[in-house]
């Protein structure tokens, strides 16, 4: 059984490296953040200035992005009691100045007295303050700047009314101010029954966790950071778990496996591949494209006999390692050994496309397959009905659920689940509302010992050791049936070819692969454009990435 985690890891000099912890980068909580600003205030900086400076930024922004909207419709600024709202007014005097029309409207008799020195200024510069509600489907840019990042309460039914009507009459003509109104920045919930939605959330500081989870997308819209010039030592003095964001930006300087250059196919990684089944012969062709665009030296494949003949059409270069059968629903078997030899295979890919299940009364004979791995000192990628086979009753008749399995595998394993795959493996993880992302995959690589894959609209990576990745871009037209499959394969290659030069399955490499998969799809379809690509598309793009 692998040793429990510590709570905190120290990266070494080959984790760490990738990407930098600067604020580009780090994703933070509500508190956290708040903390790290406290940090600059017991250090000397007033309150008044860590303000001007954020929002000065922001104005400048604005003015950069939407300078010719404001400049013929003008501002609305909806300002909150808090600093939140202090943010926006000095945003609004900046507007004025520049000479763009503006307004304010702030439904709260009381604000902070920061806030509350800046409502006086703006009024005394001759800014027109709202005494009644706005209209809706006013032509002005409204800029919310209500609620903040504390917000755990939803807002008030009049704003509530308000913003929901906002959006009916005037859909993208709303930005937000470090966090939309009606939305949690740790969990990426609505606070309550209202759906927040901007076209673009300018986040202060850091980006704040819950503003990349896969439900906050529609109401964060376009998320962009605005800098405050940390200081690097504040920001290295987060916790080692602090999750990591990836984007395009961190591609070209993605770890890769460092073969040496004399290598043979055999010491460039070595990868067998258990795909395919009668019922879903495609996803063994798709997890084959996904291998060989790794680079990965050496590949074999163990497919169903429907397969096997035809194997050497389209893919010449990989090795058939034996034909298996299928079951009478057209289910792969395991039931029949696979010889596992550490001396001429770095790893083992099981599960796209094999089926889902076995029949009644063949727990026994697969149940001796999932046993023998567990010895296995090789590098194990366990993918789609792999993983659905795991929590199934194979797994069972061992007298172990999923998750003690994995505990007692004696080598690196990746798992890369969807949240409904993820739900059956982890069933005390999941939940309504579901778990944020990040959490739940942090916690499942913790008690599991595997490296977890969570896939979504913004995937997350997870080590043991408390490591945490998560992507920030992804094309929505990469949620295509076969993409799981090349990703599988392609982050097993990636797996097999850093076993071969370091011996080690470090989740980095998952984390690597899992980004040149999504800019490898961001790359075949631009934001803003419907066409989906191809998953052999995808497959070749890789190829070109690595």
């Amino acid at each position: 059984m692998k040793p429990s985690c510590p709570e905190e890891l120290v990266p070494t000099p080959a984790t760490a490296a990738w990407p930098r912890r600067d604020g580009d980068h780090l994703l933070v909580t509500s508190a956290e953040m708040a903390a790290l600003e406290e940090q600059l205030f017991h250090s000397g900086m007033p309150v008044a200035a860590l303000m001007e400076k954020a929002a000065l930024a922001l104005s400048r922004r604005l003015l950069q992005r939407h300078g010719d909207h404001l400049a013929r419709h003008g501002a609305l600024v909806l300002v909150g009691p808090g600093h939140n709202g202090g943010d926006g007014l000095v945003i609004v005097r900046e507007l004025h100045l520049a000479s763009v029309a503006t307004a304010i409207w702030s439904p709260f008799a009381r604000h902070k007295p920061l806030t509350e020195a800046h409502l006086r200024h703006c009024l005394w510069l001759g800014i027109q303050r709202l005494s009644q509600a706005p209209d809706p489907s006013g032509s002005e840019l409204w800029i919310d700047a209500l609620l903040g990042i504390g917000q755990q309460r939803p807002p008030g039914e009049g704003i509530r009314v308000l913003l929901e009507a906002r959006q009916r009459q005037r859909p993208g003509a709303l930005v937000a101010v470090d966090v939309p109104t009606g939305l949690c920045a740790d969990s990426g919930r609505a606070t309550g029954p209202m759906r927040p939605q901007a076209v673009t959330t300018y986040t202060i500081g850091l980006i704040k966790s819950g503003l990349v989870q896969d439900q906050a997308l529609a109401a964060v819209g376009e998320l962009e950071r605005i800098d405050l010039g940390l200081p690097g030592a504040l920001l290295h003095a987060l916790p080692s778990h602090t999750p990591l964001g990836l984007g395009e930006r961190d591609l070209a300087e993605r770890p890769r496996p460092a073969l040496d250059p004399a290598a043979s196919k055999y010491q460039r990684g070595r990868l067998l591949l258990v795909t395919g089944s009668e019922a879903f012969r495609g996803a063994a062709s798709l997890a084959l494209a996904g291998a060989s665009s790794s680079g990965c030296g050496s590949l074999q494949a163990a497919l169903p006999a429907c397969l096997a003949a035809d194997l050497w059409q389209q893919h010449p270069h990989v090795v058939l390692d034996q034909s298996l059968p299928c079951d009478g629903q057209g289910n792969l078997r395991l039931d029949r050994p696979i010889e596992l030899n550490r001396q001429r295979l770095d790893a083992l890919l099981i599960g796209p496309g094999i089926g889902p299940g076995i029949g009644p009364g063949a727990e026994s004979q697969e149940g001796a397959f999932w046993r023998n791995l567990l010895a296995w000192p090789g590098l194990l990628v366990l993918d789609a009905d792999g993983l659905n086979r795991l929590s199934g009753p194979a797994i069972l008749g061992l007298g172990l659920n999923a998750c003690a399995w994995l505990q007692q595998r004696q080598g690196p394993t990746w798992i890369t689940p969807h949240p409904g795959e993820f739900s059956r493996l982890f069933p005390e993880l999941s939940g309504n509302p579901a778990p944020v992302c990040l959490d739940a995959a942090g916690e499942a690589a913790r008690t599991s010992g595997a490296c977890v894959l969570l896939k979504g609209a913004r995937s997350v990576v997870a080590a043991p050791d408390g490591r945490r990745w998560q992507l920030l871009e992804a094309s929505p037209s990469s949620a295509r049936a076969g993409l799981g499959d090349v990703l599988a394969g392609h982050v097993a290659g990636v797996g097999a070819m850093a076993m071969a030069a370091t011996g080690a399955a470090d989740a980095v490499w998952l984390a690597a692969a899992t980004l040149a998969h999504a800019q490898a799809g961001r790359q075949l379809s631009p934001a803003g454009q419907n066409g989906a690509a191809h998953p052999l598309a995808v497959a070749l793009q890789l190829a070109r990435l690595c």
